[in-house]
């Protein structure tokens, strides 16, 4: 049995990877702010126990620092990078599945010509939605060669296509992320219980007068910090987003399955593609971005 021909980042119209570079820098200058922020409360809670002149000014630099970050994030704002373009780019790519392999609006029957006009009026109008303040997608919108010639081949092919580099692909996916979660919110949830533990330890021997400095204070920011980030990754939220998620593409897939000829398979495409779409949804909605 031969390879089979799928769609892969690079078979997207250049503005997809656009839009998903645009997505990741976003994510990733988010992520490291908070981050920072979070890590330089915590250093100015370690250098307040003590009253040394050198320590007082750490925690001066530590605050102005975390001013500096707020100026940044509020002025950058690398989250609405980080939604908006994510939101672009899955929708070119569902956009580009739905042409590739004849689903509605794109089905076998239209012509061509047709077809491709579609699917250019189709992306404009996401490009014109698309907010230009945070987010300049750039790059050709043409439908690519190896988007075309899928179009062209036998519903077989097409289906099988579909089933692999889609459905499948985007099944396996959501199951390794809710594994991977889960997995994460169970360390965290351990992790702050125990540096909870401690913090009652530590309050304890500050009152026998066995500590004689802050513990408790710093114990105190480490755990508010802990659970400000856990609060950001959304371990728990995701978990069973994804495995809501992974468990409604398996019925998609078979459903998919049984399609035997193109009568209903155009309809079908349509149906998963919002099963897909809503999923990014919710995950939007869970960020406050919509």
């Amino acid at each position: 049995m031969g390879e089979v021909r799928t769609l892969g980042d690079e078979d997207f119209p250049a503005v997809f990877r656009s839009a998903d570079t645009a997505s990741l820098s976003g994510q990733r200058r988010y992520m490291t702010g908070t981050k920072w922020r979070l890590l330089l409360a915590i250093a100015a809670a370690v250098c307040a126990v003590s009253s040394a002149d050198a320590a007082v000014a750490m925690v001066l630099l530590a605050f102005l620092a975390t001013v500096y970050l707020e100026v940044w994030m509020l002025t950058d704002r690398p989250e609405r990078a980080w939604y908006d373009g994510r939101a672009l780019a899955e929708s070119v790519k569902t956009l580009s599945w739905r042409y590739a392999v004849a689903g509605d609006p794109f089905p076998v029957t239209l012509p061509a010509a047709d077809a491709e006009r579609r699917f250019h009026e189709r992306l404009e109008v996401l490009l014109r939605e698309a907010p230009s303040d945070s987010l300049v997608p750039v790059g050709s919108m043409a439908a690519t060669e190896t988007m075309g010639e899928l179009r062209q081949s036998p519903f077989a092919v097409r289906k099988q296509a579909y089933l692999t580099g889609r459905i499948a692909d985007q099944q396996q996916w959501y199951g390794a992320k809710a594994t991977t979660n889960i997995k994460l919110a169970r360390r965290w949830r351990i992790g702050l219980i125990t540096v909870e533990a401690l913090g009652v330890l530590a309050a304890v021997l500050r009152l026998l007068e066995i500590v004689t400095f802050d513990l408790p204070g710093v114990l105190a920011a480490v755990l508010g910090a802990g659970a400000a980030w856990f609060a950001v990754r959304q371990h728990e939220s995701l978990g069973r987003a994804y495995t809501f998620a992974a468990t409604e593409l398996s019925i998609v897939h078979q459903r998919l399955s049984a399609v035997r000829d193109e009568s209903e398979w155009a309809q079908e495409i349509a149906d998963a593609e919002e099963a897909i779409s809503r999923e990014h949804t919710m995950w939007r909605a869970s960020r406050g971005a919509v």
